[in-house]
């Protein structure tokens, strides 16, 4: 039958299962907007196209299916990169389509013409560039599966106006996609997991260090299984938070810069690593110098460029990690390792448990109370995502996920503005999922007009502003290493309460903790999007922390000293 290159482009997106997009029109792709108005599928106009990406992204992260961002040339497309950039740090599987200027124009500096497969071939698993109509649905079908396949990630789809508006013979394929020299699934080699093995049953004090690998290949039940298995204590990477419950016994906490002191020196301390589905990121490691000396290290990874990248492996298996760790499960007998078990609890010490009731009574709101409370009232069910920098790092510390895709945040670019669109996609993947934005004051107001589309969609989302009047983790940066020299961080806010009501939605302001709980319940019992700012301690700080360029084992855990008067 014929239909044109716009049209196909959303038979393509209807075969591949896509329910909602999220984008801008403009001249360009002005061809596939019309068209779409024939197809099932559900537009969310965004603001910005940076929020199309965040939205596809948080769509995508909540459901694990691909997120779709369509945006037009130009400033259209180069405003999607830090959506884009986002999602390949993160492994997020995007379909980016945008439109592109008619090929005769190519190269000749037309009107809104950008090389955006060029500008994005660093930050995708591929970028296309599509000029005959002819190509749209093989490029679109190998999008969707690079997408998706092996380590996930975002593709570019660049398509020239003219394509959307020529005419084709079509006619849906569905012959599986194969790409020369493109490996999705590996098979491990039996003499890796041999060596695996034999590492498991000789270690005394293993560790098991889960990352996001373990969402994505949905190995949640299996590395339960397997650390119970091993008697193996857990720690977890921030964006493997929820694939390992937080309730569970072997559950340690939360590695790395900002992660617990006890996990940390377990890290140092312990006899063998089992590196699952996570890349050994510096913020995990701190001094790779320094990083577990006395420990023989596993790395389990779908992806074959991070064995050896940052730490060696001395068993190194690249497969699917659900599939090893049921091949593992297999071959392995169930082990002890109470003692030292004992001794990861008794470092705990005081610190064991966060008693945020003992943060002093001075009339001050802390973020610990926002964000504890925010867990106990939601019941720890709701689905989070944050904006980058101390509040992304009190909610994991205070809100404790015990199942996968609650947690959704910028990890590896760290994006500040990224939490409320992220939030609306969310929302719109698991419309029956209480979810919340959790939001900084700086961070909020790059992405703030997506309030818009989430009141014109009818969206219901609840944000939570964490307000301190700084750039806050800038800020505290500055204190501990630049002499309290606050360059450029304090920052103006507008009355949030009032720009919620402009945007015709509720808004609350809390100053004091027993005003949370209220503000909560009234945040939730509104059908509507809802927006609650609490103004907390301006120069309150994330503990512990970890130095740049510091070993595990050195970790700031309380002010630093004042500085000595001239």
């Amino acid at each position: 039958m014929q239909r044109t290159g716009a049209q196909i482009i959303w038979e393509c997106l209807v075969h591949e299962g896509v329910r909602t997009v999220f984008g801008y029109p403009g001249g360009a792709i002005l061809p596939a907007y019309d068209a779409m108005l024939d197809y099932p599928v559900r537009h969310v106009l965004v603001r910005h196209e940076q929020g199309a990406a965040h939205m596809a992204d948080g769509f995508a992260r909540a459901s694990g299916e691909v997120g779709v961002a369509i945006a037009t040339s130009g400033p259209g497309a180069t405003n999607l990169v830090t959506g884009i950039a986002t999602a390949q740090m993160d492994s997020s599987p995007l379909v980016c389509i945008t439109g592109q200027v008619p090929s005769k124009l190519i190269g000749y500096d037309a009107f809104q013409e950008t090389d955006i497969s060029g500008i994005t071939l660093p930050i995708t698993k591929h970028s296309y560039l599509v000029t005959r109509v002819d190509e749209i649905m093989p490029t679109i079908k190998e999008a969707f599966y690079l997408a998706k396949s092996g380590r996930p990630g975002p593709v570019l789809v660049d398509i020239t106006k003219d394509a959307q508006q020529a005419s084709t013979d079509w006619a849906w394929n569905d012959a599986p996609v194969k790409l020369r020299a493109y490996q999705a699934h590996r098979i491990p080699a039996k003499s890796d997991m041999s060596k695996a093995i034999e590492l498991i049953k000789a270690a005394r004090k293993p560790l098991i260090l889960a990352g996001q690998g373990v969402i994505q290949s949905n190995a949640m039940k299996e590395l339960r299984a397997f650390a119970e298995m091993i008697d193996a204590p857990v720690a977890l990477t921030l964006l493997g938070l929820g694939g390992f419950p937080a309730s569970h016994a072997l559950n340690i906490g939360m590695m790395g810069m900002h992660g617990e002191a006890w996990v940390n020196h377990a890290i140092q301390e312990a006899d063998l690593l089992l590196a699952l589905g996570m890349r050994f990121d510096d913020r995990v490691t701190g001094n790779l110098k320094t990083y577990a000396p006395h420990a023989k290290k596993i790395h389990i990874d779908i992806d074959p460029s991070e064995i050896n990248k940052n730490v060696r492996a001395d068993a190194a298996i690249v497969a699917d990690l659900r599939e090893t760790l049921r091949e593992l499960l297999d071959m392995l007998e169930p082990s002890n390792h109470g003692p030292w078990l004992k001794y990861i609890a008794s470092m705990k010490g005081d610190t064991a448990v966060r008693d945020i009731q003992r943060l002093p009574d001075n009339g001050h709101l802390y973020a610990a109370h926002v964000i504890n409370d925010i867990w106990r009232l939601t019941g720890g069910n709701a689905i989070i995502a944050t904006d980058v920098g101390q509040h992304q790092m009190w909610e994991a510390q205070y809100y404790h996920h015990n199942d996968p895709r609650t947690l959704i945040t910028s990890g590896g670019l760290g994006t500040m503005g990224f939490g409320l669109p992220a939030a609306i996609g969310a929302k719109l993947a698991k419309p029956d999922a209480e979810v919340w934005a959790i939001v900084g004051d700086g961070g909020f107001q790059m992405t703030q007009p997506e309030l818009s589309t989430a009141a014109q969609e009818g969206v219901k989302v609840n944000v939570a502003i964490i307000n301190n009047g700084y750039l806050g983790m800038v800020r505290q940066w500055q204190q501990f290493f630049h002499g309290r020299r606050y360059s450029a961080t304090p920052i103006w806010s507008p009355d949030y309460v009032r720009l919620a009501e402009a945007y015709g939605i509720a808004g609350y302001r809390v100053e004091h903790a027993r005003q949370i709980e209220e503000a909560v319940a009234r945040a939730l019992r509104d059908p509507g999007p809802a927006l609650v700012e609490f103004v907390i301690e301006q120069e309150a700080n994330v503990f512990p922390m970890i130095p740049p360029g510091a070993t595990l084992s050195e970790p700031i855990e309380s002010e630093p000293a004042p500085l000595a008067s001239s």
